[in-house]
């Protein structure tokens, strides 16, 4: 990921200086295991503990001569170990993949420890603005098109409990991808014993797999990369409504936007919905990387390495740009102007419109057929207003009489209340100031 979108904290996860300090410390482990059971002289503990990680620049020269960046590692770490014969001892009866495999587990549990803290900041962020919202009225839409009236806390709302279903998802994935595997070539543990595997499970907090084959089985993997994507798709549609809401035609909502803030280099009046639309196009990314992820599933027999390039990418793209992503949308949120005379205003704007199904229903109360009688009637009414501007109790009063009907004015009043509405909503924010 570019630096553009990185946040400190997640790109020292990926940093290949972290990735290094991981591996050794993997291998340490290995080593005081061995040594514990005998395996290997207790006395190139010590020195294989303090040889500090070779640094990036190191390992990259070594590199580019062996093309084979395990061993590049141990050769750059082994110069730095004193004596340099202790040495000799590590990645004792391992195979690359039980290095690999089981570093990529810490930097996906650290990676996902992040996010499920911005996960909850935005919780409570969406939580705590659909609670105080409660009351404020807008109209609500379907297809685009204005349906009834609604409370701008509830839209809210649905976002806060989508987005602590994705967080509670993330939970589970995490687990699916904290497992190790130190179990050597081909993974029948012929050259180590597995309660060397045991020993670093517990000290890394990390869970054995059940099985491996070399490889960890990438299903885990896979799950993880796909509760990104969910969790960044559900940001995107709380960007979605943001964006909608901020044309200039509905401009019931707007972005911060801050002092020395420019919208457009041609046209000074603008303020564009940037946060949002950066937003959009980052959930692509993260959603980018679900199939490459799952087709490092299938490897060739006990291991190939096809999964390999492509986790180097998508696996840092993806929890990264996710990071990125919480973070602007809990700004985003924190700092949303709603503004509810424009929402009031519109909700009113059709003249009434909004209220045909209630009107439909008494009517059908009153005695007419449904589809018949009631329909018909409110129908044509409403698509008169639709063309005329007259508002619709006026219509509907017309169409009435010409069919002999006599409407119930006081009773209309009543049901033509915008607050009658949205006044069975009261669990719904009841679950809300709950939720966690």
């Amino acid at each position: 990921m570019i630096e553009r979108y990185t946040l400190p904290e997640m790109g020292r996860v990926w940093s290949d200086a972290h990735k290094y300090e991981l591996w050794c410390r993997v291998e340490t482990l290995v080593v005081e295991a061995h040594a514990e059971a005998g395996t290997v002289p207790p006395e190139v503990v010590e020195p294989v503990r303090k040889a500090p990680p070779p640094t990036p620049e190191a390992v990259h020269e070594i590199e580019a001569v062996t093309q084979h960046d395990v061993i590049a590692f141990l050769s750059a770490w082994a110069d730095n170990t004193e004596p340099r014969e202790a040495a000799r001892y590590v990645h004792f009866g391992m195979t690359s993949s039980d290095l690999l495999d089981t570093a990529l587990a810490i930097q996906l549990v650290e990676a996902t420890d992040i996010l499920l803290a911005k996960a909850d900041t935005l919780v409570a962020t969406l939580r705590d603005h659909a609670l105080a919202h409660r009351a404020t009225l807008r109209v609500g839409r379907t297809h685009g098109i204005h349906g009834e009236p609604d409370v701008w806390g509830h839209r809210v709302a649905d976002f806060a409990f989508a987005t602590a279903r994705s967080r509670d998802r993330l939970r589970r994935a995490r687990e699916a991808v904290g497992v190790m595997a130190i179990s050597g070539a081909v993974g029948t543990y012929s050259n180590i014993d597995p309660a060397v595997e045991l020993h670093v499970a517990r000290k890394l907090g990390l869970r054995t797999a059940d099985v491996s084959t070399q490889v960890v089985m990438r299903d885990g993997i896979g799950e993880w990369v796909s509760a990104l994507a969910v969790l960044a798709t559900v940001c995107e549609a709380i960007a979605l409504e943001v964006r909608h809401g901020q044309r200039t035609e509905v401009r019931e909502l707007w972005e911060p936007f801050g002092k020395g803030q420019k919208g457009s280099s041609a046209m000074p009046h603008k303020k564009n919905p940037i946060i949002s639309e950066r937003l959009a196009g980052m959930a692509r990314i993260v959603r980018a990387q679900i199939v490459p992820v799952l087709e490092g599933i299938p490897l060739w027999h006990e291991r190939d390495i096809s999964h390999s390039s492509t986790e180097r990418i998508a696996l840092p793209d993806a929890s990264i740009a996710l990071d990125y992503m919480l973070n602007l949308t809990n700004r985003l949120m924190s700092g949303l102007v709603v503004d509810e005379a424009r929402m009031l205003a519109n909700l009113e704007s059709t003249g009434g419109l909004i209220y045909t199904s209630t009107v439909l229903l008494e009517l059908v109360e009153a005695g007419m057929s449904r589809d018949d009688e009631a329909y018909p009637l409110v129908q044509k009414a409403a698509m008169e207003t639709w063309e005329t501007g007259v508002p619709f109790r006026d219509t509907l009063r017309r169409h009435a009489a010409e069919n002999g009907l006599k409407l119930d004015e006081a009773r209309l009043d009543e049901v033509c209340r915008p607050e009658r509405f949205v006044e069975r909503l009261g669990p719904v924010f009841d679950r809300l100031a709950a939720l966690q």
